[in-house]
């Protein structure tokens, strides 16, 4: 079955608008404007109001992806935002504008953080493993934490572990397994020593490169690193999810490696969509998703 997964209602975070390749959001009480590839429609509001954002993008040029952030007088660099859910789950971010238009959150990852806090509340052990592999700034890591799981946390950039670490302090969480490492080999390493985890959970970039330059390129590496991860779930008590943010990448190429690669009957499982709508009812698509659970 194929699914479409969005954020619910979340006081602190708004996609405003969206079109004309940007997008304008809200986090908190800041209103930013920023590159979106996808936004290729003209956008439901006027002008003016793209012109209120507290701080705008400009790739620099000759860049796709670098540049600066215009603020405005009172904008600061850094501020913290509130993540609370019905199911319980609360989270605080730090939230940074940095050089790539990126912010240190993907708030359309709202509802894989919800589903990984529930189904770790869900493993039969009384303390699930979980691995979180290009696991960013660490929200899919507290999720898991705080919902009482034993987490490992990789990322290849250090400074990215120093800002999940922030998050984790901020969300008064602790007893996190920081590790700033290459995936590849970390999971290779982990097959070959027998490890077993009740919670995988991969958002691999496109292309990247590990901390002692090792090369990443999603279609030549994510064949294996299924296989490999499949060896990694502990066979009777797991959930997996599986995120990938790529120009073109079909959802239908995650149905059939997660077909192929981890059979059997799985009591959840969706594939398809990851998207944020706008005020004016746009669903901006942000990425694919494959997710299952034991």
């Amino acid at each position: 079955m194929y699914d479409f997964l969005t954020t619910s209602p979340w006081p602190d975070y708004e996609l405003i608008d969206s079109g004309n390749f940007q997008k304008l959001e809200r986090f908190g009480p800041h209103v930013l404007a920023r590159p979106e590839p996808q936004a290729i429609w003209d956008p439901h509001l006027p002008l003016t109001e793209w012109e209120r954002a507290d701080a705008a993008f400009a790739r620099a040029p000759g860049s796709t992806e670098k540049g600066q952030w215009r603020l405005k007088p009172a904008m600061p660099e850094q501020w913290l935002i509130d993540y609370h859910r019905p199911d319980g789950l609360k989270l605080k971010f730090r939230l940074g504008l940095s050089s790539f238009k990126h912010v240190g959150l993907f708030p359309e990852q709202d509802p894989n953080w919800q589903f990984i806090y529930n189904q770790t509340k869900a493993r039969r052990a009384d303390q699930p493993r979980v691995l979180n592999l290009f696991a960013y700034t660490g929200a899919a890591t507290l999720a898991a934490r705080a919902a009482g799981a034993d987490v490992t946390h990789l990322d290849s950039v250090k400074q990215v572990n120093f800002w999940a670490r922030d998050n984790m302090e901020a969300s008064r969480l602790d007893g996190v397994r920081w590790l700033v490492e290459d995936a590849m080999k970390y999971v290779r390493r982990e097959v070959k020593r027998g490890s077993k985890y009740q919670g995988l959970i991969l958002d691999p970039p496109a292309y990247g490169r590990g901390p002692n330059g090792e090369k990443w390129q999603l279609e030549d590496e994510l064949n294996e690193l299924l296989k490999l991860s499949q060896q990694l779930l502990d066979p009777a008590d797991h959930f997996f999810v599986v995120n990938l943010y790529s120009l073109g990448f079909s959802a239908l190429i995650l149905d059939n490696l997660t077909t192929a690669i981890f059979p059997g009957p799985k009591a959840v499982r969706e594939l398809g969509e990851i998207y944020l709508h706008d005020a004016g009812q746009r669903k901006l698509p942000l990425g694919t998703f494959c997710r299952f659970a034991t």
